[in-house]
């Protein structure tokens, strides 16, 4: 309780901040849903073209409508020259976020603005970013590597262009779906940190590229978009399933957490986790040797044993960022760019976010409790000592 009486909601957990019709998050039953659809029943049959004219024009394509849509998709994927050659000039040690973000930031450079110097915040804006942001991540992926960049070709889906733009192969139809349902996953997740900071940012009349991002800089974090990584850094560490139990309980022991297990919001398996361990399975069986999807198995498991021991009134369980580790890893994805590529999926209810805040605005500015000295009197500064100031 502070000084004022008002209750401090750090974190605003349990705090409601507004409304959205484009997807809900159920926690205690462990359910998402996208404006109304389970994730369930989308994961397994929407493709990612379905979820994103889902999310911008408020219901699922009819087949000359998901047509249409790749049609342009298509024909925005290409990035300006200007910003391949910028990408060609910064270190290749860049940090692939900081990449993504820059350039998209970017991009609004080279869309006209009307004579406040404002861009147009529309469906075909949104649908820009969605195109161009795979196409960023793709070709910086090539450039770090001493690589040029690969054009998007308009006849592969979203999902398949990525991985052709990364390797300049088709991908195969297992590789294909895997990136596309993660896509599908990770699309939208109600008022998350980014989209929350997407909408923040939109509300002051921003526009799309700001809001995006100010939406790409606070997923960076890794008690957000970045847990995906770390999820994989620990994989490493541990190097075969038999050692998982004693890394768990080493890092319970320093206090650490283990990064994929829990979610703010579920109290149950995360919904999206099981249908990434399908995927992570169906790629281990299809790479043949790999080993990510066998130590994530035996990582959950040892999680839960040793964090039920811990904590026996807690159960704690895989979240999305879990076995996104092994899909990524397995598709030869590097770690480092598992944020980027959570970035490019996000897109899509990002962009919906900002133009349903830009539809029915009110400028997000929230309270805050004050908890520093009382007011005093201003000492002039050749009157001040240590002792007046208080050092």
């Amino acid at each position: 309780m502070s000084t004022t009486g008002l209750v401090v909601d750090r974190g605003l957990e349990g705090v409601v901040v507004g409304s959205t019709v484009l997807s809900n998050v159920e926690g205690q039953v462990g359910r998402l849903t996208y404006r109304g659809y389970d994730i369930d029943d989308l994961a397994p049959n929407a493709s990612f073209e379905e979820i994103v004219h889902l999310l911008l024009h408020g219901h699922l394509p009819t087949a000359d409508e998901l047509e249409s849509l790749k049609r342009e998709l298509a024909s925005r994927r290409a990035l300006p020259e200007p910003l391949i050659a910028a990408m060609q000039s910064v270190p290749k040690t860049a940090w692939p976020m900081d990449v993504l973000r820059t350039i998209v930031s970017g991009l609004a450079l080279f869309v006209p603005v009307n004579n406040k110097g404002e861009h147009v915040s529309d469906v075909h804006s949104a649908i820009e970013l969605v195109a161009k942001m795979t196409t960023i991540l793709a070709a910086w992926d090539r450039i770090r590597r001493g690589l040029d960049p690969i054009e998007p070709r308009a006849d592969l889906s979203h999902a398949a262009n990525f991985l052709y733009m990364r390797t300049g192969k088709v991908p195969s139809e297992i590789e294909e779906d895997a990136i596309d349902t993660y896509l599908v996953l990770l699309a939208d997740h109600s008022f998350n940190a980014s989209t929350f900071s997407a909408r923040v940012t939109a509300s002051t009349r921003a526009d799309i590229y700001a809001a995006v991002t100010a939406a790409l800089a606070t997923l960076t974090g890794d008690l957000h978009g970045g847990a995906a990584s770390a999820s994989y850094n620990n994989l490493v560490a541990i190097g075969s399933p038999e050692k998982a139990e004693q890394f768990v309980r080493d890092e319970l022991a320093k206090g650490n957490r283990i990064m994929g297990m829990g979610h703010r919001e579920y109290r149950v398996r995360d919904p999206r986790a099981k249908h990434l361990e399908a995927i992570a399975k169906r790629l281990s069986d299809h790479v043949g040797n790999s080993k990510w999807y066998g130590i994530a198995r035996e990582l959950e498991n040892a999680s839960q044993k040793a964090l039920q021991e811990a904590k026996p009134d807690r159960k704690i369980y895989a979240n999305v960022d879990f076995y996104t580790a092994p899909v990524l890893a397995d598709l030869g994805i590097p770690g480092d760019e598992f944020t980027a590529l959570f970035a490019c999926g996000r897109i899509a209810g990002w962009s919906a976010h900002i133009l349903e805040q830009l539809h029915d605005n009110r400028l997000i500015r929230p309270q805050a409790t004050y908890s520093g000295p009382p007011s005093g009197p201003f000492v002039p500064v050749e009157q001040r000592t240590a002792a007046t100031v208080g050092a």
